[in-house]
């Protein structure tokens, strides 16, 4: 019997050319958004951050570590310098803890929520602040949270803590973008690298531009961070950037002011629409 022909969508030497890419991020579009509907993800509060942030225990291994081997060779500048990041690795490991407990609480308090949405706490799915978000979510019974991956070198897939058949793996960075803000109501931003500020900058345009109709807090959380490396007030002064665009962001160290903040903002979002 003479063999059939492979049926084009079952070519995958075709799908992943470079004359299917529509068809791929279509597919990273749809697939998203069926996955969502089907586990009923509707408002989300996402988390951003650097990946490289880890807990408290875990850096003080690593700076212990450090240390060793440099006491063992104390005239090798790369073992210094080790010893040197390692240090900055501890002091950052405060963000991963205040991420954890700050995802526990928003999300304690949308499982508990009698009426109003069903918040759920989403990340890029990858380690570091990402997962200390998504570990606060599993910190309290029964809830789920989002994991958005993506496929970087230097990134092992998506971490343990989000929810299975809420955990994608993105190959397009502006999909991914995408389902990270259609259906965010509230953003948390821990201090990161370019990738953060990437996203950071992205909302903030979205927004200023009213791109982003709905009302959208944004937490900026670590200030004495975000004072150093972000200094929009040098921008309103050059007029860059309008004096109410200030207003935009909301920074602060303190897990009880960044969850009574979000908790009030989304609260008034959604008695605002009721009464639209």
């Amino acid at each position: 019997m003479k063999p059939q022909p492979e049926k084009a969508y079952k070519n995958l030497t075709f799908l992943n050319s470079p004359p299917a890419r529509h068809i791929r991020i279509l597919c990273e579009y749809e697939e998203t958004r069926q996955r969502f509907r089907t586990h009923q993800i509707h408002h989300t509060v996402v988390f951003f951050g650097s990946a490289r942030t880890r807990p408290e225990e875990e850096a003080k291994v690593l700076l212990q570590q450090a240390e060793t081997a440099a006491s063992a060779s104390p005239d090798d500048p790369d073992l210094r310098r080790a010893v040197a990041r390692a240090r900055g690795g501890l002091r950052m490991s405060e963000y991963y803890d205040a991420a954890r407990e700050l995802a526990r609480r928003v999300t304690q308090w949308s499982v508990d929520r009698q009426e109003g949405r069903r918040y759920v706490i989403c990340s890029g799915g990858g380690p570091g602040i990402m997962e200390a978000a998504n570990r606060g979510a599993s910190d309290v019974p029964g809830a789920q949270s989002v994991g958005l991956g993506i496929s970087l070198p230097f990134e092992e897939g998506v971490n343990a803590y989000v929810t299975p058949e809420l955990a994608f793996e993105f190959h397009y960075f502006f999909t991914r973008k995408y389902w990270f803000l259609y259906p965010c109501k509230a953003l948390v931003i821990f201090p990161g690298g370019f990738g953060t500020m990437d996203e950071l900058f992205e909302t903030l345009t979205l927004v200023q531009t009213k791109k982003i109709k709905k009302d959208l807090p944004i937490v900026l959380f670590g200030t004495a961070y975000w004072d150093k490396i972000l200094d929009l007030g040098a921008m309103a002064e050059f007029g860059t950037i309008s004096t109410e665009d200030l207003d935009l962001v909301f920074r602060t160290d303190s897990v009880d002011d960044a969850f009574a903040h979000l908790t009030q903002r989304l609260t008034a979002a959604e008695q605002s629409e009721e009464e639209e």
